[in-house]
């Protein structure tokens, strides 16, 4: 299904935002509502499905807090997600230096966290049971940590030399925390620990690097923006400005050496990408200039780009229970990339004879003839 991922002309998402759109999260109880943040300060939430029945539909919006909302965020939204555990909650985080807390029924702030600079990045354990903390990445290098129960900040991460542009929690240890730097780091941590850090990632695995140039314990060449886990928590996907991507072994540290090719990535803020969850094999989905490459997570091959919207993809998210995904962008524009329908091959023609119009047997399209659909 993943590899059959095409622009779906039957399905379209309200255009609401009249800004780019920066961050994208699907609820995980339902997989059914979807919210989006945009450069403006707007939060749109969606419903994804297909009341109608009917096969061309709209996924429209709930409702937002838009410009008049006495509470909206002043300046652009980088982060949005939902609260992990059930539906009645969600965060968003902003340029403004505030992280919000919203009740989802009466769209007010239950809670609002104040920072001293820019909020790039926030995250919320998808696992966790014991602790409710959201962890923050700001324009200072000490990583921030919230306690949604009692509503205090009070506990820093320091380690970090400049601005924290990613943080994400481990889907497998609750206590475990990854984020990336502009200083070119990505660390690990176990936010029991008093000192924090449990390990910094080296790009070289500990061999001396040839080029002294290269600060030793560095994960990237660059700034690090963007981290994401795969659904089991066994391997860290990193991005940089070095137009590198990275997979870790998230146990050992270890970098494990696929090669991605050249990644491009000029955002000079957080990077939201996606891994694929239940595939074999495990996809990542990265926003790359204004289309999405499809990578396979543990060979490197780049499998296609998605081609579709106008301007530069800020962030796309995965859909698990129908292997979707849905991508935002700098042109406003919300597109759903659904598998293609597959043809039933009627009795007598045999699969050899269908047309063969692609070269790469990884990406071979659905065909359809074009009298026959309905």
């Amino acid at each position: 299904r993943v590899l059959s991922l095409e622009l779906n002309k039957d399905r379209d998402v309200e255009r609401i935002h009249g800004s780019g759109i920066n961050t994208l999260d699907i609820e995980p109880v339902e997989g059914r509502y979807m919210l989006s943040g945009g450069s403006d300060g707007v939060i749109v939430l969606y419903d994804l499905e297909n009341l109608s029945r009917k096969p061309s539909y709209t996924c429209k919006a709930l409702f937002s807090v838009g410009r008049s909302h006495p509470d909206v965020h002043r300046f652009s939204v980088e982060t949005v997600q939902w609260y992990p555990h059930d539906t009645g909650m969600f965060t968003s985080s902003s340029f403004d230096k505030t992280l919000k807390i919203w009740d989802t029924n009466t769209l007010q702030p239950a809670d609002i966290f104040h920072f001293e600079g820019t909020v790039y990045s926030h995250h919320m354990s998808p696992v966790a049971t014991k602790h409710c903390l959201i962890a923050v990445g700001t324009k200072s290098p000490k990583v921030q940590l919230c306690d949604l129960k009692s509503g205090s900040s009070s506990h820093i991460l320091q380690g970090h030399r400049q601005e924290v542009l990613a943080v994400s929690w481990s889907p497998r240890h609750e206590y475990i925390l990854a984020t990336g730097s502009a200083d070119g780091r990505v660390k690990l941590w176990d936010v029991r620990r008093a000192s924090g850090c449990l390990s910094t990632l080296d790009q070289h695995n500990g061999e001396k690097s040839k080029a002294s140039s290269e600060a030793a314990n560095t994960a990237h060449n660059g700034r690090v923006n963007g981290l994401c886990y795969t659904s089991d928590g066994l391997h860290l996907l990193t991005i940089g400005t070095d137009d590198r991507m990275r997979l870790w072994n998230s146990s050992t540290g270890e970098n494990t050496l696929v090669n991605y090719g050249k990644v491009c990535n000029e955002s000079r803020k957080g990077l939201k990408f996606a891994i694929s969850c239940g595939c074999n094999p495990e996809f990542a989905f990265v926003p790359y200039g204004s289309t999405i490459a499809v990578y396979t997570v543990f060979t490197g091959e780049l499998i296609t780009m998605l081609r579709g919207h106008y301007s530069t993809v800020n962030c796309c998210v995965f859909q698990p229970h129908f292997q979707e995904i849905y991508s935002g962008s700098k042109d406003c524009n919300i597109l759903a990339w659904i598998p293609a329908p597959r043809e039933p091959i009627t009795d007598g023609i045999s699969e050899k004879s269908l047309p063969q119009q692609h070269l790469n047997p990884a990406y071979e399209d659905a065909w359809s003839s074009s009298g026959d659909e309905g």
